[in-house]
């Protein structure tokens, strides 16, 4: 598979002592062994990629199917290689999906310069045939949102192009080359995370902006409510063969989708098979969504290394847009 992304050079992580050395092998009902690390732990270790083409929702047009037979398959397969075929706008996301199934070849991703073509994105994977990754609820869509949520605007994904801005403060966190959050769904798009373990900690680190989450494993209960943390708390432990972390005091800006303060996020990682991950995420916060909702991503291994994520480097790009907003304003006052 072609990897194309901003990347100007191969990052080098200095946590060499955590890579996991494998131990004997455990042979599992289907016959494939899973490795384990010299503490007995399955071995999560190396780089994983979510390149699945799957979208979060379920489209309307697939309403009541879960599955697509292997004919609705190479139709989708065939729609999606006449969008990327187009040399355009880059498909973000589930922009991939929804622009096939409207049989739309030259969609735009958003309405701005500056705009990425195909070429930067990684090449999509068709391996499974689910129609969500969303599997709870069995509809496949996110639950709806309570009447506080919807009057307060929470709960629902955040506009691809930020509305005009009169400083940096009101540009997004991305934008601003700080983080794309944890979770980030994101596919596609720089969507790789590298695993390291060590007998009390795990390490993900996210190739998107370089963030690294350091997670204890049965370690100390989660800090005091009154500390919340960009990426929040994460906590770790093992059950059975799944790693499971939990996460918890977010602060106002790291909030998935500007959720509440009790947002609860829980991801297991489970190895079933010699080049696939799942990854598993359940959303709770009852505040913000009427009921807890869970997605399944498989994260594909990749031999491929982590590459430095170079963003805007000196901050260059928040100067033109500050200044692209001003002579907008200046445009539309009729003033110089």
């Amino acid at each position: 598979m072609q990897r194309r992304m901003r990347a100007v050079g191969v990052t080098v992580v200095a946590l060499v002592a955590l890579v996991p050395v494998p131990a004997v092998a455990q042979a599992s009902e289907d016959g494939w062994t899973v490795s384990r690390t010299p503490d007995g732990q399955p071995d999560l270790g190396g780089v994983w990629a979510n390149n699945s083409v799957t979208p979060l929702e379920r489209p309307d047009v697939w309403v009541g199917k879960t599955t697509l037979t292997e004919e609705d398959l190479a139709e989708l397969k065939a729609a999606a290689a006449e969008v990327t075929a187009s040399g355009l706008d880059a498909q973000f996301g589930d922009q991939l999906v929804q622009a096939a199934l409207a049989g739309i070849s030259d969609a735009d991703s958003y309405d701005t310069t500056g705009n990425y073509n195909q070429f930067w994105l990684a090449d999509r994977n068709f391996d499974h045939n689910r129609t969500s990754l969303i599997i709870d609820p069995t509809d496949g869509k996110i639950p709806p949102r309570t009447s506080d949520a919807e009057r307060a605007g929470r709960g629902v994904p955040p506009p691809i192009i930020a509305p005009q801005a009169d400083s940096w403060a009101d540009r997004p966190l991305s934008e601003r080359c700080l983080t794309f959050g944890v979770p980030n769904l994101l596919a596609g798009y720089n969507s790789y995370y590298q695993i390291l373990q060590s007998r009390d900690h795990v390490v993900i680190l996210m190739e998107m902006i370089h963030d690294a989450r350091i997670i204890p494993i049965d370690g100390p209960p989660h800090v005091g409510d009154e500390i919340r943390q960009l990426h929040g708390d994460s906590r770790g432990h093992w059950e059975g063969d799944t790693l499971v972390v939990e996460t918890t005091n977010y602060s106002d800006l790291g909030l998935f989708w500007s959720a509440a303060e009790g947002f609860r996020l829980t991801e297991r990682f489970t190895r079933v098979g010699p080049d696939t991950l799942h990854y598993e995420i359940t959303f709770d916060d009852q505040t913000t969504w009427t009921r807890p909702w869970t997605v399944l991503i498989p994260l594909k291994h990749s031999a491929e290394p982590m590459f430095e994520y170079a963003c805007h480097e000196g901050n260059i790009g928040m100067e033109g847009i500050l200044s692209g907003y001003r002579a907008q304003e200046r445009a539309a006052t009729g003033s110089r």
